[in-house]
């Protein structure tokens, strides 16, 4: 009787102190806790396999991409300068200008006093796009 009556103790003990089973994600995409991102993404480049190609440019080709690179940002100065007003007497658009970049050429059209128009020409495939740049001022 003495054990009848511990293990019905013991197993009421036991169930009392029981709780509920809550799943908590590990992923914070899906509900987890955000600080497990960084080890999730060191764990997933770590697996990776698959690396980018690295294509090597020689001096030259590095040198003639950084001045067009310089030219074309030298442009849109020049044309955000003429369209707002500002520096319009040492503009080098004063007159129409042509730019070659690689495949395409550049031609800025200052003929209107409402607007500046750039057209860019693909050389290969013929496309042109058009861009009105309006004039404030």
């Amino acid at each position: 009787m003495k054990k009848i009556a511990f293990t019905i103790i013991t197993a009421l003990c036991f169930s009392a102190s029981a709780t509920e089973l809550v799943y908590t994600p590990i992923n914070p995409s899906f509900g987890g806790n955000p600080l497990n991102a960084n080890m999730l993404l060191s764990k997933a480049q770590a697996q990776n396999k698959h690396k980018a190609p690295v294509i090597e440019k020689g001096y030259a080709e590095q040198f003639q991409t950084s001045l067009e690179r310089t030219y074309l940002n030298r442009m849109v100065r020049e044309i955000t300068d003429i369209a707002f007003g500002e520096n319009v007497e040492d503009s080098i658009f004063n007159q129409d200008s042509m730019f070659m970049s690689g495949d395409h050429q550049i031609e800025v059209i200052t003929s209107t006093t409402d607007s500046i128009t750039v057209k860019i020409t693909n050389i290969i495939d013929g496309s042109i796009v058009i861009i009105e740049v309006p004039r404030f001022g």
